[in-house]
């Protein structure tokens, strides 16, 4: 069957659209995304705004559109961190649900770390052992680790790119001193939680997915994505270390030149890299490999998975 994936993360509304069928792997068909950048539109009262909405809402029925087009028999529709940590979540549902007639799903952070997670189990496949996954969206961090497709220990931090961006780094470049204090939050942040996870012991495979790993593997010397998904690309923590205080130099424009960063993300490079690097270094984790697959392909696959065969 043909599905789409409708993801309303908190920079992009992404629709997927992917060929699958249970036992087999789904083969991506069609990919249509707007950057909305949900993180970032939150008022003072972590609302997201009118005119915010009215700009999900479009985005959602132009998604809709290329649903149709592509000849997609099922939409699976949801929303991350952005719009369930909003504070007229339920208002922002309901308008969605009433101009769209799209009820979105409203996904935990647990429920993020745990979706990723079945994505990458399926991806490195059993010989990967234990495994430790590490996302960075736009809203929040997930991390996740076990030796099944259910980890046994999984958590979601309020560490996303564009929120740490939107909230301690208003500068462009950003100023020294906010960088100290966001390192100094991000650090005690993940460092709450590092010993539930160490006391399942050393992961024998550590990966990581999301774009903001994806553009600092490639900064660092990873195959460029037109090589395809089945070449193996990795992330040093050392050379992650060399890059985070030139990053943090750089203004936005000299961010977007880089190799793999996209002019949309080059403003949130700074924050993820913090939490790239934060995320390494408490864990122990010298090197990691970058998965293709994250939360999208998590979802689709538990949609399979409840398939009749």
């Amino acid at each position: 069957m043909r599905l789409g994936v409708l993801d309303v993360g908190s920079n992009t509304v992404h629709l997927l659209v992917v060929d699958a069928h249970p036992g087999a792997r789904p083969l991506p068909a069609h990919s249509h995304k707007a950057e909305l950048r949900l993180a970032e539109l939150l008022d003072g009262d972590g609302a997201i705004g009118f005119e915010g909405v009215d700009r999900l809402i479009a985005v959602v029925k132009e998604a809709l559109v290329a649903a149709e087009d592509k000849g997609v028999e099922d939409v699976l529709p949801f929303a991350t961190s952005a719009v369930r940590e909003a504070s007229n979540a339920d208002e922002v549902l309901t308008r969605v649900a009433e101009e769209t007639g799209v009820r979105l799903q409203v996904l935990s952070g647990a429920d993020e770390a745990r979706l990723t997670f079945l994505a990458a189990r399926r991806w490195f496949g059993w010989s990967a052992g234990k495994l430790l996954v590490l996302d960075i969206g736009g809203g929040s961090l997930e991390v996740a680790y076990g030796m099944d497709e259910e980890p046994v220990a999984a958590v979601s931090l309020p560490l996303g790119a564009g929120r740490l961006t939107a909230s301690w780094l208003p500068g462009d470049p950003p100023d020294p001193a906010d960088l100290r204090a966001l390192r100094r939050h991000v650090r005690a942040e993940i460092g709450r939680c590092v010993g539930d996870f160490s006391r399942h012991g050393t992961p024998d495979h550590v990966v990581a997915t999301s774009k903001t790993f994806k553009q600092l593997a490639r900064i660092t010397g990873a195959a460029r994505s037109a090589e395809g998904l089945y070449v193996e690309r990795r992330l040093a923590r050392r050379a992650l270390e060399e890059w985070v205080p030139k990053l943090a130099a750089m203004s936005t424009r000299e961010r977007a030149e880089l190799p793999g960063v996209s002019e949309g993300r080059a403003g949130q490079l700074p924050a993820g890299a913090l939490v790239a690097e934060a995320a390494m270094d408490l864990f122990g984790v010298d090197q990691l490999e970058i998965c293709p697959w994250a939360l999208r392909e998590g979802v689709i696959l538990r949609r399979l998975d409840h398939l009749p065969t």
